[in-house]
C-alpha cells in the first residue's frame, strides 16, 4: 500500500469519525471514562506502593537479650545477622541507652518514672534492631534466629524474645489491602473496557451500514480488503487517541487540585508531582490503551459485519 493510498484511508477514516456526530461523541465519552479509570488506578497503585514502602521502612524486628548478656556475645550475633543477604542493617541498643530512651518517651508521665525509680535498677534489656531489604524477608530472618539460637560461652541461650508477630500482622494486612484494591481496580477497568469496545463496535457497525453502497462500489472496481477495512480502523484509532488526549489534559488541573488538598493526608505523596515526573509513562499507557481499545472494537465490527 503506497503513500497515496494510506493518505486516502486516513482521510476517509477521519471523515467517518466526523460524520458520526453524536454517536462518535458518545464513544469518545465512554472511552474517556474508561481511560480516566485506568489513569486513576495508576495513581492509586503508586500511592499504595509509596504507603507500603513508607510503612515498611518504619517497621523492623527487635531481638532482646537476656539481662546480663555480654556485649561480646551480642556483637557476635550482630555479625552473623549482617552476613545474611536479606538483612539491610542491624543496629545495637544497650540496656543503658534503652533506659535513657524510655525516660525521654515518658518524661511527662511521673507515675511511670516513679515506678521505674522504685525498682532500683535497669529492667530493660539490650537489643538488636534488624531491618530487612524487603518486608517478606523478615520471616526468614526470624527462622534463622530460631533455628540457630545464639549461645553464650556457658551454653545457654542469650536470646530472650523477638517482637516479630505484631509487625508481621501490620505488613501482611497492608499487603492484602493493596492486593485487593489492585484486583478490584483491574476488574473495574475490564468492565469499562468491554463497555467501550461495545460502544465503539456499535459506532463502526453503524458507519459500515451507512457506507454499504460505497463499499459495494469499491468492491466492483476491485478495491482490496485492506483498503475497504482501513478507514474503519482509523476511525476507531482516532476515537481512542482523542479520548486519551482528553484524559491527559484533564489530569493536569485534577492532579494539581488533588495534590494541594491531599498531600498532607498521604504522608508526603503528591499526585501532581507524580504526574509531572511520570508523565511519559502515563502518556504511553493511556495512548496505547486508547489506541488498542479503538482498534480492537473496529476490527471486531469489521470481521462481524463487513462481509468481504
Amino acid at each position: 500500500m503506497d503513500w497515496m493510498i494510506i493518505k486516502r484511508v486516513c482521510m476517509s477514516g477521519g471523515k467517518n469519525f466526523t460524520r458520526g456526530g453524536a454517536v462518535s461523541a458518545a464513544t469518545v465519552l465512554i472511552m474517556t471514562v474508561t481511560l480516566a479509570i485506568i489513569g486513576f488506578l495508576i495513581f492509586l497503585s503508586a500511592l499504595l506502593s509509596y504507603t507500603l514502602t513508607t510503612v515498611s521502612n518504619k517497621v523492623d524486628i527487635s531481638v532482646y537479650f537476656v539481662t546480663g548478656t555480654s556485649e561480646a556475645d551480642i556483637f557476635s550475633v550482630k555479625d552473623q545477622l549482617q552476613k545474611l543477604p536479606q538483612v539491610a542493617s542491624v543496629s545495637y541498643t544497650s540496656a543503658d541507652e534503652a533506659l535513657i530512651a524510655f525516660k525521654e518517651r515518658h518524661a511527662n508521665d511521673q507515675l511511670t518514672l516513679q515506678a521505674l525509680n522504685e525498682l532500683g535498677g535497669n529492667p530493660l534489656d539490650a537489643s538488636l534492631a534488624i531491618r530487612a531489604k524487603d518486608p517478606s524477608q523478615y520471616e526468614s530472618v526470624v527462622r534463622f534466629l530460631e533455628a540457630s539460637p545464639a549461645l553464650s560461652t556457658a551454653g545457654t541461650s542469650i536470646v530472650d524474645r523477638i517482637n516479630y508477630a505484631q509487625n508481621k500482622e501490620v505488613i501482611d494486612r497492608l499487603s492484602l489491602a493493596i492486593q485487593a484494591t489492585r484486583e478490584i481496580g483491574f476488574a473495574i477497568v475490564i468492565l469499562f473496557a468491554i463497555a467501550s469496545i461495545l460502544i465503539a463496535f456499535a459506532t463502526v457497525r453503524l458507519a459500515i451500514y451507512t457506507a454499504k453502497d460505497e463499499i459495494a462500489v469499491m468492491r466492483l472496481v476491485g478495491a482490496s480488503n485492506a483498503y475497504i477495512q482501513g478507514p474503519f480502523i482509523v476511525t476507531g484509532v482516532i476515537t481512542g487517541v482523542t479520548a486519551a488526549a482528553l484524559v491527559l489534559l484533564l489530569l493536569w488541573p485534577a492532579t494539581w487540585y488533588a495534590g494541594v488538598k491531599t498531600s498532607g493526608w498521604f504522608g508526603g505523596f503528591n499526585v501532581a508531582s507524580y504526574y509531572g515526573s511520570h508523565f511519559a509513562f502515563i502518556f504511553l499507557v493511556l495512548m496505547c490503551s486508547g489506541l488498542l481499545l479503538g482498534a480492537i472494537a473496529s476490527v471486531f465490527a469489521i470481521r462481524r459485519y463487513l462481509k468481504i
